[in-house]
């Protein structure tokens, strides 16, 4: 491990005015860390944000909610309004990591947090998005858990993260803190595909620094599933985060995010045009489900995903409807 500086921020305005000369900004530390470690990352100063006012959910009066970015996961989860009005946030916060990480690893940094591919996290292997221009070995090498959607000759990773999923179902907004001041991402613009500039997970400036998550409310069912390899402590295979709203024998509402399958947390919008004002059965659900996976291009060694992400959409949209 390279030496490094530590320095703590006492404001946003602190934080930015630190983040110079091969500085990031460190959270909790749970995936930054491991980097380090690992020599992938190297930064010459770590700026603790940890600590800045971000650490509170606010319940609005509307029934949404807004979410520090200092907020651990743990106390995301065990919220009460988020577990009654938006259960699929609570759920899927539960269904990473573990108990021990949760409590440190934080709302911001969850939503930053770097893929988990065996050729990026290894410093002696070739990865376009840890070196630009060096090749992509996983297309051909190891790639059984890598993207079915979205990617690019340059990088098949994925995202890890399950908060995230569960955060484009639910049209989330992101709170940025950046030199020109403060601005609003739409949850779905905040990550990027890879295309030809990989080493780019975000479309995050230099700098800049999340501050807190923006919830709509929600009012209808909703659930997170996640298919993995071993019952905890495991990245997904394929998950979903869905939500549902059946009124009259018609589906009014739906939304439904995917993981594991993209760089980034992939928003179903085919399927969910599909769905709206359809019956809630078997067969409309399969056919929606179907129409989101058209744009699949599996690899090698993961077109298992394709079939697990198309029985996992309608088996959790299918409970969901009875739900309603």
């Amino acid at each position: 491990m390279r030496p490094f500086t530590y320095e703590r921020a006492t404001s946003a305005a602190d934080a930015l005015r630190r983040h110079h000369d091969g500085a990031v900004y460190l959270g909790g530390g749970t995936n930054l860390v491991d980097l380090m470690r690992l020599g992938v990352e190297e930064p010459t100063r770590l700026v603790d944000v940890a600590h800045l006012p971000y650490d509170r959910i606010e319940l609005r009066p509307d029934g949404g909610l807004v979410v520090g970015a200092a907020v651990t996961n743990s106390a995301l989860s065990a919220d009460r309004t988020v577990r009654e009005g938006h259960p699929v946030l609570a759920q899927a916060v539960l269904a990473g990591a573990s108990g021990q990480i949760r409590n440190l690893a934080t709302v911001g940094g969850n939503l930053l947090q770097r893929t988990r591919c065996s050729y990026f996290q290894d410093a002696s292997k070739p990865c376009n998005k840890r070196d630009p221009g060096s090749g992509c070995p996983a297309r051909e090498g190891e790639h059984h858990n890598l993207a079915i959607l979205g990617h690019s000759d340059a990088c098949v990773a994925t995202h890890p993260s399950d908060m995230a999923v569960a955060l484009a179902a639910l049209d989330a907004s992101v709170r940025v803190q950046g030199r020109g001041g403060e601005r609003t991402i739409p949850f779905e613009d905040l990550h990027r595909l890879p295309g030809d500039e990989p080493q780019r997970d975000t479309t995050l400036e230099p700098g800049d620094l999340i501050t807190a998550v923006e919830v709509p409310a929600l009012g209808m069912p909703s659930r997170y599933r996640k298919v993995r390899e071993r019952a905890s402590f495991a990245f997904a295979l394929v998950s979903v985060a869905a939500a549902l709203d059946v009124a009259d024998g018609r589906i009014r509402d739906v939304r439904l995010a995917l993981g594991g399958v993209a760089h980034k947390p992939w928003r179903a919008r085919r399927a969910e045009e599909a769905l709206r004002g359809a019956e809630p059965t078997e067969e409309s659900l399969l056919r929606a489900a179907e129409a989101e996976l058209e744009a699949a291009e599996p690899l090698r060694d993961n077109a298992y995903k394709v079939p697990l992400a198309r029985n996992l959409i309608v088996r959790t949209l299918t409970e969901l409807g009875e739900d309603s």
